[in-house]
């Protein structure tokens, strides 16, 4: 029998709309203590939308979330206490630089500074990060910005993860750096849920996946088990190949290529 204790993030059934478009529609899943889930979907699925509504960033219509036991809606400050966010688009002050950042933060979460300092120290050295420390947050490159937010979403130790798109622009010692830290954190009992269109890092890293298209779950679960539900024969069949299918669009993507092969070759 499950131990709820072990559930950290549960989605049931949660809707939002906006206007005339159904953005999430009767979501639901689960993430449990030392789990990276991979929550997967075209454009415009909802995944963004989903990640708002567990912050309580946005309202849901119907359906109920519990992040560690409290309501994003009831219990926001709470849940911030316990939760470190990674946006596609990095959410921090530019007009700041690293250093202020993370005094600021220090400050507003009261963390111990014999605790947090080095350990820091530690992460800016680990994403080569430090020779940006002083610098306006403004005047770094993309990578660089995304650095400086993950830095920020996990020196608090949070109990949960929740990552949009978080290697974006990073080179590849930083993923590397990156994966380490999701590790690390799951190892000691914590909880990441992983949005990504980067289907070989998700399928590296995570240990299950959501793939949701147009607001709805259409497969859950490890490799196996999508493998299995799109009756692949095929044991070379990727991820990728697992998500176009299952999302409607390898037929369409075949036609592409197709097309393609006939004009290039033309």
């Amino acid at each position: 029998m499950e131990n709820n204790e072990d559930v950290l993030l549960n989605v049931e059934k949660i809707s939002k709309s906006f206007k005339d478009v159904q953005a999430v529609d009767e979501l639901s899943f689960q993430i449990k203590k030392g789990e990276i889930y991979g929550l997967l979907g075209p454009n415009g699925a909802g995944k963004t939308t989903t990640i708002k509504l567990i912050l309580g960033l946005l309202e849901p219509e119907a359906g109920d979330i519990s992040v560690l036991g409290l309501n994003p809606q009831k219990d926001e400050i709470e849940i911030k206490n316990q939760v470190g966010y990674v946006s596609e688009e990095p959410l921090i002050y530019k007009s700041l630089t690293p250093k202020e950042l993370f005094n600021f933060i220090a400050s507003i979460r009261k963390l111990d500074g014999k605790t947090t300092t080095p350990k820091l120290a530690q992460y800016l050295e680990s994403l080569s990060a430090v020779e940006y420390y002083e610098r306006l947050i403004s005047t770094l490159s993309r990578g660089n910005k995304q650095k400086i937010q993950i830095i920020a979403a996990i020196m608090h130790d949070p109990k949960i993860l929740i990552l949009d798109e978080p290697l974006t622009g990073l080179d590849a010692k930083s993923v590397k750096v990156v994966k380490e830290i999701l590790e690390l954190h799951t190892k000691r009992g914590g909880a990441v849920l992983f949005s990504t269109h980067i289907m070989e890092i998700a399928e590296d890293i995570c240990d299950r996946i959501g793939i949701i298209n147009q607001g709805k779950m259409v497969a859950e679960g490890t490799m196996d088990t999508l493998k299995h539900l799109v009756n692949a024969m095929d044991e070379d069949m990727d991820l990728e190949d697992i998500f176009l299918r299952l999302t409607d669009q390898d037929d369409s993507i075949n036609d592409i290529v197709d097309k393609l092969r006939q004009t290039m070759n033309s």
